[in-house]
Parts: C-alpha cells; sequence; structure tokens
C-alpha cells in the first residue's frame, strides 16, 4: 500500500471532512458558501443574484465564477417572496387548435421574454365558467403576478362570471366590453374590406363561410359581412358555417359548390378558405375565373396556395405586444383603464379574387 496517498490530507475526502470546496460540491451550496468562496458578504452575493446596482464589475464576476463553481443556484421563490413579484405572467386559453390563439400565444411569450418575464400556460379543456374560475385558482397555486386571458368564446361577458379582483387581468380576442382591458384585432374593419373589395370587383353579392356560432371573432365577422351587403343594397346570401378547420371548409366548399349563382366568398379564416379551394376545384370551378375567395389572418402559407389567397392580414404580434403591455401597466397602477383596444387589420390582395364571369 502506498503509505504516502494514505497519509495525505489534501484528498477530497479530507476536504470533506474539514468542509472545504469538495464538501460544499457535495451538498446543495448556500449562499454563505458562495460568500466564503468569493470572499464577500453575503449581501454582496444576493445583490449580484438579484442584478441590483452598487456592486463593481470586478466583485459580480468574483461572484458569479463562485457560483459556476459550487453550482449554486439563487432560490426564485424566495427572491419572488422578497421583491413582491414572481416574474411571471400567467395564459388561460380554451383553444390550442387555431392559428389566431397559437400565433398571440407566441407573440405574447416573445413580448414578456423582452421585459424579462416568463409565461406559464395553462389550457382550458372546456370553456365554461366552472373551468375558467378553476384556472385562475391553479395559476394562483403556480405564483403569477397577472394573467392573460385568450377566450374567444362568448363567456368573459357572461354577467355571472366574476374574475378574482386582486389578480390583473388583460383579454385578448373576446366580447368581454367594459368589464376589462381587452386588445383585439379590429374584426369588423378588416371584414367590410374584404367585402368591400369583392363588390368593387363588380360581384353582386358575397357568400360567407362563417366559424363556430360560440365564437367571438366568428360572431364579429358574420356580422360585419351582413351589414356591409345590407348597407351596400346587396342580397344576403344564407351563412355557411365551419369550424376554423381546412376539412370544415372543404366540407362547406361542397355546398357552396353547388349554388350556380355564387361568384365570390368571404371564408372567415384562411384554413377554411383552403378547403374551400380544393372544394370548388373538385367540382370543377375555376379560382377566380369562377368564383373569388377572400380569407382571414393571412397566415405564413397563404401565398402558396393555389392560387396565392386574397386575405385580412391580422397582426398577432402586436396584440400580444399590447397584451403584455397592458398587463404590466396594470401591475404597476399606471392609469391603464378598462375599454378595448383594436389592432388595425390589412387586406392583402393575391390572385384569388377577380371580376366575376361575363354576364354574372
Amino acid at each position: 500500500m502506498d503509505t504516502a496517498d494514505s497519509g495525505s490530507t489534501n484528498t477530497p475526502r479530507a476536504e470533506a471532512r474539514r468542509g472545504g470546496p469538495a464538501a460544499r460540491r457535495s451538498r446543495t451550496a448556500s449562499m454563505a458558501d458562495v460568500a466564503h468562496l468569493a470572499g464577500v458578504s453575503s449581501q454582496t452575493v444576493s445583490r449580484v443574484s438579484n442584478g441590483y446596482e452598487g456592486v463593481t464589475e470586478e466583485t459580480r464576476g468574483q461572484v458569479l465564477a463562485a457560483m459556476k463553481e459550487l453550482g449554486y443556484r439563487p432560490n426564485s421563490a424566495a427572491r419572488a417572496l422578497k421583491r413582491g413579484e414572481f416574474r411571471t405572467i400567467g395564459v388561460i386559453t380554451f383553444n390550442l387548435s387555431t392559428t389566431g390563439n397559437m400565433r398571440t400565444l407566441e407573440a405574447i411569450a416573445t413580448s414578456a421574454a423582452q421585459e424579462g418575464y416568463a409565461v406559464t400556460l395553462l389550457p382550458v379543456a372546456v370553456p365554461t365558467q366552472d373551468e375558467v374560475r378553476g384556472a385562475f385558482s391553479r395559476l394562483g397555486e403556480l405564483a403569477v403576478d397577472a394573467v392573460i386571458v385568450i377566450m374567444e368564446v362568448h363567456l368573459l361577458d357572461v354577467a355571472t362570471l366574476s374574475l378574482p379582483p386582486h389578480v390583473q387581468v388583460v383579454v385578448a380576442d373576446s366580447d368581454a366590453g367594459d368589464r376589462y382591458t381587452v386588445v383585439d384585432s379590429d374584426q369588423a374593419g378588416g371584414t367590410r374590406a374584404a367585402v368591400r373589395h369583392l363588390l368593387d370587383l363588380g360581384h353582386r353579392t358575397v357568400w360567407h363561410l362563417a366559424g363556430p356560432e360560440e365564437s367571438f371573432a366568428a360572431q364579429r365577422r358574420a356580422d360585419a359581412w351582413q351589414a356591409e351587403l345590407t348597407g351596400a343594397g346587396r342580397s344576403v346570401p344564407p351563412v355557411v358555417r365551419g369550424d376554423w378547420s381546412a376539412e370544415s371548409g372543404y366540407r362547406a366548399g361542397l355546398r357552396i359548390a353547388d349554388e350556380e349563382d355564387c361568384t365570390a366568398v368571404f371564408a372567415a379564416n384562411d384554413q377554411m378558405a383552403l378547403g374551400l379551394l380544393r372544394a370548388l376545384r373538385e367540382r370543377g370551378r375555376t379560382i377566380p375565373d369562377d368564383v373569388s375567395v377572400i380569407g382571414f389572418d393571412n397566415i405564413p402559407e397563404a401565398g402558396s396556395f393555389m392560387p396565392p389567397l386574397t386575405t385580412v392580414h391580422q397582426d398577432f404580434a402586436e396584440v400580444g405586444r399590447l397584451c403584455v403591455e397592458g398587463v404590466l401597466r396594470r401591475m404597476r397602477h399606471d392609469g391603464v383603464e378598462h375599454g378595448t383596444t383594436l389592432v388595425p387589420t390589412r387586406l392583402v390582395v393575391r390572385d384569388s379574387t377577380a371580376p366575376p364571369p361575363a354576364g354574372r
């Protein structure tokens, strides 16, 4: 046996007995361990952990190096309690399958990160009052500072639903009226622009492939479509409904294709418009020579449809940014009032619209 090794006092095991660096690495490192290794006070370690000023770059570097060596992780929960905030925004949403909700959620997460906030997502399986109340309760347990609700169904306008008064709330894409701070795209304005475009091309009227009845956005678009036709003195065709999916647009399109007097269709979203295009082609209707089609959303793939789709552009990034800005202002009590902020939409004209066939 090597007696020199057995008698060494500098082995990791010996260090552990003395409480040296190896001992500190063998258990969860504490703030005191970091302070000792960096040669500073625990208060200085705390200031570095919390990003406070008043620490020289040299000292900050020493503390960070010590944290790295020891594998020290600041206790975020303790910091949150000390500061009185968790720097986390909760997001409650019903439907994660629709383009609008997903792009709004993406924009919220991006904007929150730019402000130094994380996002905790809580999907609601069924859009009922009890489910929404339960979601708020669960978010309370997850420790969030405020909540953004993406709830396009007619739910938040129900008088019996009361969101927790102590929670700062901003609502996206919902008919929540003046009870909350709401951010939404200009659904009606975009729809009117789409219908006017088709009428200006010479179409006598415009059919509508609408979204589901329970959807606030679908109802706004359907109401604006009808109002625009009525205001122009045109006949209003019966509404044909889908569920936002391309498959539902295809099924509805098969019915619309049988309407020989139909020369123009406004679809409430691009994915239903995609299914509609397929159905019309299968029934021998050429787009746009026989039937013009307009969608809504301007999804990234819209320009690659056959033909490229004329559609209404929604600025989801701006909706998300304004939601985060609004909820942070509410947290800071910075003069935010209830009411709705509308983000402008715009018509993007591509190859799926044209004048009607001669004599139609």
